[in-house]
């Protein structure tokens, strides 16, 4: 009966020797893990590091082409910032040049209308239906160029189409209404040209 208790006790200590020794190997591999985590951990960082120093300090010539391309965008803004700028100015001088040979037009288209104003009957004159002609032909060559006559007479009148050279009282008509018109005026574009010269009623 002793023998089997030896026997017995040296097999427990047996198995507790294996398990104490499992769980000293699993500790160990515990610890190598840790360890070698560890040391994957401080090498990225270390390697992230050296990124950061290498990112921070610039090549010579990424600085020069980065200093040359901000300098190309600038230039090639301003030069269409320039354009813009011109065609602008070119568009605004053309429509001065035109308002100023349009305006210089005008008195011969008056002249027509007051020639043409004295003939009763201008189909039946060979001379005044020629004259009719040639005036019809100007006033639709000034409309395809954008020149239209300022309404006048029965609008109310406006300064920044008008102009006023005579005041009546007249009952019928409204109070600040156009009602007769001395000279025709004329827009260029939506810009005056020349203003209508009108009588108003007060």
């Amino acid at each position: 009966m002793s023998e089997e208790k030896e026997l017995y006790d040296d097999k427990n200590d047996d198995v507790t020797a294996e398990t104490e020794t499992e769980e000293t190997e699993e500790v160990t591999e515990e610890s190598c893990e840790a360890e070698e985590n560890s040391e994957e951990a401080e090498t990225e960082e270390k390697s992230e590091e050296k990124k950061g120093f290498f990112k921070k300090k610039k090549d010579k010539k990424d600085e020069k082409i980065e200093e040359l391309t901000d300098r190309l965008t600038r230039q090639m803004a301003e030069f269409d910032n320039f354009r813009k700028r011109t065609e602008k100015e070119k568009a605004n001088m053309y429509a001065i040049g035109a308002k100023d040979i349009i305006e210089k037009i005008l008195p011969v288209v008056d002249s027509f209308e007051r020639g043409l104003a004295t003939v009763e009957n201008p189909e039946e004159d060979p001379f005044a239906d020629g004259m009719n002609k040639v005036y019809k032909q100007f006033t639709t060559a000034l409309d395809e160029l954008g020149v239209t006559v300022i309404e006048a007479v029965g609008k109310e009148f406006d300064p920044n189409l008008h102009n006023a050279v005579m005041h009546v009282e007249d009952e019928e008509a409204g109070e600040n209404i156009v009602v007769e018109e001395f000279l025709k005026g004329y827009m260029y574009k939506g810009s005056v040209v020349r203003h209508s010269m009108v009588k108003v009623a007060n």
